[in-house]
């Protein structure tokens, strides 16, 4: 799957620039939505070192109310998240109704890093998988929205910004020696991520597959997908002028009151 991605696919400046603004503006009504009709939302997104996930969530969160989101940036479990269960730390921090959860990484780290470096035993992240599945199968049908990005980028491409970094004094920290290790088990971690979607993307909790060399691409690219999901979800268009119209006759009638 991951080899037939296309990833010279771009977007040029000035159209980034518009369907941007276009798709926050969008997202913002939609999150006054998902307040007004007390859903849950959760936003996964998972894929390579440096493959753009904390732009992406920048660009999602940045006309959002900050009252309606929260951004967890998820590493080594430690205290108390180290001593249960992996999903239990992801159940005590989802969304409470009409909040939006955003997870830089998650619970599929049990299959992905968990299970390359040996985290945990085999049968454990096999295992995982159903447990996954069934864990987001639950949420759904509570009435989370769930939305799973998976950043794919080239080798050489990481290799660019990894450099990139490195020689950036501002940025440098974001690279670390574990950056390098990973990107050594290239391979492996293909495999993994492969089967992790093949086993985990499922009708009500699906993977979007986020083409990520061009930064300005992958970003619309979430954006547009989060806004159609929540347009179905929420059975609320946020392109409609009618809310408008309707506020400009209320305005009208309190005048002449």
């Amino acid at each position: 799957m991951l080899e037939n991605l296309d990833l010279t696919l771009s977007i040029d400046k000035e159209t980034y620039e518009s369907e941007l603004v276009h798709y926050q503006v969008a997202l913002n009504k939609l999150g006054y939505q998902v307040y007004v009709q007390r859903r849950p939302v959760i936003m996964v997104f998972e894929g390579w070192d440096a493959a753009g996930k904390g732009g992406a969530i920048k660009r999602v969160t940045e006309k959002l109310d900050p009252r309606g989101y929260v951004v967890y940036p998820i590493a080594a479990p430690h205290g108390d998240d180290a001593t249960h269960h992996y999903l239990w730390r992801f159940w005590r921090r989802l969304p409470e109704l009409g909040q939006i959860a955003i997870f830089d990484r998650s619970w599929y780290g049990r299959v992905m890093v968990e299970r390359i470096e040996g985290f945990c035993k085999e049968n454990e992240w096999k295992r995982a998988y159903r447990e996954i599945n069934e864990f987001e199968h639950q949420l759904v049908d509570y009435g989370t929205v769930i939305f799973k990005f998976w950043f794919q980028i080239s080798k050489d491409e990481q290799l660019a910004r990894f450099e990139g970094r490195s020689g950036d004094k501002l940025r440098s920290w974001k690279l670390t020696d574990e950056d390098w290790r990973n990107r050594d088990k290239w391979d492996v971690y293909i495999q993994a991520v492969e089967e992790m979607i093949l086993k985990t993307s499922t009708l009500s909790a699906p993977w979007t597959l986020i083409e990520g060399n061009s930064k300005n691409y992958a970003r619309i690219k979430v954006l547009k997908t989060i806004v159609d999901g929540l347009r179905e979800a929420l059975k609320y268009d946020p392109f409609t002028s009618t809310e408008t119209a309707e506020a400009k006759k209320k305005g009208k009638k309190q005048k002449r009151k």
